[in-house]
Order: C-alpha cells, then sequence, then structure tokens
C-alpha cells in the first residue's frame, strides 16, 4: 500500500456554497454540503482513471462498469461505512439526500449490512474531528482510499502575493499491486482541480 498527498483550495467550492446553498435547500430540502462534491469528483475520477475502481480476484484483474462509493459516517456506537450506489448516475441533491438518509439509519440503529456491503472505494472524512492529516487504510477489496482533512486557512502563493486560502489536505491510498504510481497521483489530482474550480462537477469534466 501506498498513500499519495495533495492539498486544495476550497475558495471556490465553498464561494459556491455560500452563493447557492439556500437555493440548493429550497429546492431540494438538503443542504449542500462537502461531501456531495467529493463524491462526484472521485465518480468522475474513477470513470477516467477505471484501475483505481477495478479489484483483484484471485489472479484476475476485474473492471467494473458502476462506481458504489462507501462514505464513513460517525455514530453514537461508532463508525460505519454505508453505500452511495450508482454515482455516476447520480447528482448532487441526489448525494445529499441517500447521505442524509443513510446518515439517519446509521443514528437511529437501523442501518443493516445490505446497506454497507460493496463498495468499489470508500471516502473517509477526519476532517470533521479536526484532523490535519493522516494516511487512511483500505477496505478490502477495494483498490483504494480518498481521506479528507480539516479546512484550514494557510499562506499561499496568488501570483507574486502570499494570501490566506482555506486549504484541505487529502491522502489518497492505494493498493500498488493493482495501481500504479501514476494513475494514483492524477486521480488525485482531478479531484483536486474539480473541487478547486466545481464548474467542472456541473459540466460533466
Amino acid at each position: 500500500m501506498l498513500t499519495t498527498f495533495n492539498e486544495i483550495d476550497m475558495s471556490g467550492y465553498m464561494n459556491m456554497r455560500k452563493e447557492f446553498g439556500e437555493d440548493f435547500l429550497k429546492k431540494h430540502g438538503v443542504k449542500l454540503g462537502f461531501m456531495s462534491g467529493f463524491v462526484k469528483a472521485a465518480s468522475a475520477a474513477l470513470r477516467d482513471q477505471p484501475i483505481v475502481n477495478a479489484v483483484i480476484d484471485g489472479k484476475d484483474i476485474v473492471y467494473r462498469d458502476f462506481i458504489d462509493v462507501s462514505v464513513a459516517v460517525s455514530t453514537p456506537k461508532g463508525l460505519v461505512v454505508p453505500v452511495l450506489r450508482n454515482t455516476q448516475n447520480m447528482e448532487m441533491h441526489d448525494v445529499e439526500q441517500e447521505l442524509m438518509n443513510l446518515s439517519l439509519k446509521a443514528r437511529d440503529g437501523k442501518i443493516t449490512l445490505e446497506d454497507m456491503t460493496g463498495g468499489n472505494f470508500t471516502i473517509s472524512n477526519g476532517g470533521v474531528f479536526g484532523s490535519m492529516m493522516g494516511t487512511p487504510i483500505i477496505n478490502p477489496p477495494q483498490s483504494a482510499i480518498l481521506g479528507m482533512h480539516a479546512t484550514k486557512n494557510r499562506p499561499v502563493v496568488v501570483g507574486n502575493k502570499i494570501e490566506a486560502r482555506p486549504i484541505m489536505y487529502v491522502a489518497l491510498t492505494y493498493d500498488h499491486r493493482i495501481v500504479d504510481g501514476r494513475e494514483a497521483v492524477l486521480f488525485l489530482r482531478q479531484i483536486k482541480e474539480t473541487i478547486e474550480d466545481p464548474r467542472r462537477l456541473i459540466l460533466g469534466l
């Protein structure tokens, strides 16, 4: 297992939430959070880097034409990891609605084994607990996992100036038996580019 890291300037996504968050809530009945953006960004990256969506089955590499994303959810009784099915076909409001439904089931102790079975790829958000950085552990037989961390104002060079920008560190742990470093770096870079310019989510890029 190897882990690659990157940083994401969250300014664009946060500005989108600020500008359209209220309208999003009124129309869809759910809040526009960070996780839906990362689920959609990861889904696009899994589409474009299909080896990250594949698994090792014995001596074979099995490619999958669907994208099921496992999302770690904290409950009073511990962490559970329900699965969002076919996220390649979901809009962001669909992701938010399903996340809310699964979170409520988990909180109420009604989450089922079926809700947590499968999953091609996992996203874990240690940032909600204040984590600055960490290396997430793969959930077998998946080939990769994305770790999100806390967003903090950090000094960055913009043009010729140093500015305070909301930066999130992200980590991708991957199975090096199946995923090469090139694919892993490109995968994580695509997520970074999508979140930094969320117009890519709308355009399907």
